[in-house]
């Protein structure tokens, strides 16, 4: 297809960013407002643990085809469909009045959720060449970072307001609302070629050596991740003791150092390629430096001050955030773009069985009274460890496009 103009790049690229901020909003909210969920429907932290658990094996189980559905379709129609559908399964959630039927409603929302990762990587594979693809890729984690901005900002005022049900109605409505304008502005650009075969994509990703060394960097970053996402706003009520109306600004912080985080690190690497240094070697120097600046982060529970917590959390979360935007760069640089979103939803699978073993791993130490030290403990080491697997199994980067 021909290449794109810089204008029509900056907004489908804006348009990608803002569908990413709705969903960590559809997805965040629930941490948000577990405090007064917990209250209302009598959930346990076994209880939430389980939940969140299950959200991410329907992720897991869903990126078995998402990728292989969404190389089938191409970036224009997939997008749609991603975000229509996850937006219908959060407005599912006003509905839910059991626990059993608000677990129904997360595997809805976590299958249909699978469908964004490699609908996004697929579209900046596309659109942008290996020396400005990170920095697209940190755009992008930007972009999900300012949806976990805006929503502890944002939801604890609105629930408060017109209850909780009637904010997932809110939420969801918006992502119907952005489907349906993707289709009107796109609905005339010229689609890429098509791949071959799914099951053939997925086998062809599958064997490459490549791929599954960055998905093990991947299940070792994303289960810090999923933890930090689903736990922080408990982690923060329970050991500095704030409520649902001071915890806002603190969680907004910690999102906002993750989104500099993720600019920072899309922004290292795409310089350095930009003087001449070869691409792995500039991706794998930026993995280094966020791996070394997550490792701090058990430090929070040493601390009577929730601001000193709150720098650790975002330098990690920033650290995170770079690291990934590097990782997911790495997927479009070493797989042909006609099978790249098979690739991405092999570590996705995998990234997210990590994070549902960590979230049901946490559910039971603090349901236990382990508390939070082993598990930020792993926190601190997971990123290293990703960086040597990556490095044991791709010791060189070749580019595919």
């Amino acid at each position: 297809m021909a290449a794109p103009s810089r204008y029509r790049r900056t907004l489908l690229l804006g348009l990608l960013g803002l569908a990413s901020i709705l969903n960590y909003a559809d997805r965040q909210i629930i941490a948000v407002l577990k405090p007064l969920l917990q209250q209302d429907l009598h959930w346990s932290d076994l209880d939430y643990g389980r939940m969140t658990s299950i959200f991410q094996l329907a992720s897991a189980v869903a990126f078995l085809g998402a990728g292989q559905l969404v190389d089938r379709m191409g970036w224009r129609r997939a997008n749609p469909l991603a975000v229509g559908s996850w937006s219908l399964a959060a407005m599912g959630h006003a509905f839910a009045h059991t626990l059993g039927q608000f677990t129904g409603v997360r595997i809805a929302l976590g299958a249909t959720e699978a469908l964004g990762t490699p609908t996004v990587i697929k579209t900046a594979a596309v659109f942008f060449e290996a020396q400005d693809r990170s920095l697209a890729m940190g755009l992008m984690n930007m972009a999900n970072n300012f949806g976990a901005v805006i929503t502890p900002l944002i939801i604890p005022g609105l629930a408060l307001a017109v209850g909780w049900r009637q904010s997932f109605l809110v939420l969801g409505g918006l992502g119907l609302i952005w489907s349906a304008g993707w289709w009107l502005l796109v609905r005339n650009e010229p689609e890429e070629p098509r791949g071959p075969a799914p099951r053939i994509d997925l086998l062809a990703a599958a064997k490459a050596k490549a791929t599954w060394g960055i998905t093990g960097a991947k299940v070792m970053s994303d289960q810090v991740w999923w933890f930090l996402l689903f736990w922080t706003p408990d982690l923060l009520h329970h050991v500095f003791h704030l409520g649902l109306k001071e915890i806002g600004l603190p969680l907004a912080v910690i999102y906002a150092g993750a989104g500099v985080g993720s600019v920072a690190g899309g922004y290292a690497s795409t310089r350095m390629v930009r003087t001449g240094m070869a691409v792995g070697r500039a991706r794998k120097l930026t993995l280094l430096a966020c791996a070394l600046l997550a490792t701090p982060v058990p430090l929070l529970l040493l601390t009577h001050s929730v601001w000193i917590a709150v720098g650790l959390l975002s330098l990690t979360l920033g650290a995170h955030q770079g690291y990934s935007s590097n990782l997911f760069a790495l997927f479009a640089d070493v797989t042909p773009h006609e099978r790249v979103a098979s690739a991405t939803s092999i570590g996705s699978l995998f990234g997210n069985l990590g994070g549902m073993a960590v979230l049901q791993a946490a559910g039971w130490l603090l349901a236990n009274g382990y508390g939070y030290t082993p598990l930020l403990a792993l926190a601190s080491v997971s990123y290293l460890m990703g960086l040597a697997w990556l490095q044991l199994l791709v010791p060189k980067v070749r580019l595919c496009g």
